[in-house]
């Protein structure tokens, strides 16, 4: 991933609306999947297109409107929410405010989450519960390429030191948390984001109720 490796950071300050703008950062891509940060300035819009694929779409600042013209429909969706685009339908973005979003695309081979669908908007910390002392892990879509995920850690529950088999993204939905990454601790709390590199050593411990998602890429 087109990001910096072990450093905690905030998407929305790594990717600035622009006056007037829309713009786009890809992160990854393989064959058919891509990762891509949008910043849209206020008053912007992207013009409703058809896609043979799902887009989940994870809003980290502002608000943005999704819409299909041919039904009809929106969705407005808010931040840490993620929206699933449904198939063979335009759909159309539209921001009031300066929004920055993540778009990712597993491309035209998926496994999803039965507790999810397209044309939903959710909120990712909603998604799955706390639970006394325990670790709680949810897959939400994933193919050959990669994994989308969410975890949740009671107080002080946490996760031993191992390599990730890929790279990761991880987004700070509640609470904080400490990363050991190659050895350094780092806080980590919500509304920040961290990236490992493929086999970087890492282990996490919660130090409240903290819950995070995980994007994997698998080799």
């Amino acid at each position: 991933m087109k990001e910096q490796k072990g450093v905690v950071f905030k998407i929305p300050s790594e990717n600035q609306a622009i006056p007037g703008c829309t713009v786009s950062k890809e992160i990854h891509q393989k064959e058919d999947s891509y990762v891509i940060h949008f910043s849209m300035a206020e008053h912007t819009d992207i013009s409703a297109e058809i896609y043979e694929y799902h887009k989940f779409i994870i809003v980290s600042k502002g608000r943005l409107r999704a819409y299909a013209p041919k039904e009809g429909l929106t969705w407005d969706i808010g931040p840490n929410e993620c929206f699933i685009s449904p198939l063979h339908s335009p759909i159309g973005i539209q921001c009031g405010e300066n929004t920055v979003y993540t778009e990712i695309s597993f491309g035209r081979t998926i496994d999803m989450n039965t507790a999810i669908h397209p044309g939903e908007v959710w909120k990712l910390s909603d998604l799955l519960p706390y639970q006394d002392g325990k670790v709680v892990n949810m897959d939400i879509a994933h193919n050959s390429g990669m994994k989308f995920l969410l975890m949740s850690f009671d107080k002080g529950t946490g996760l031993a030191e191992h390599a990730a088999p890929g790279e990761a993204l991880l987004f700070a939905l509640d609470g904080e948390a400490s990363i050991v990454y190659e050895g350094k601790e780092h806080l980590f709390k919500a509304g920040e984001s961290f990236c490992f590199a493929k086999n970087g050593k890492h282990a996490i411990k919660a130090h409240e109720k903290f819950k995070m998602a995980l994007l994997l890429t698998l080799e």
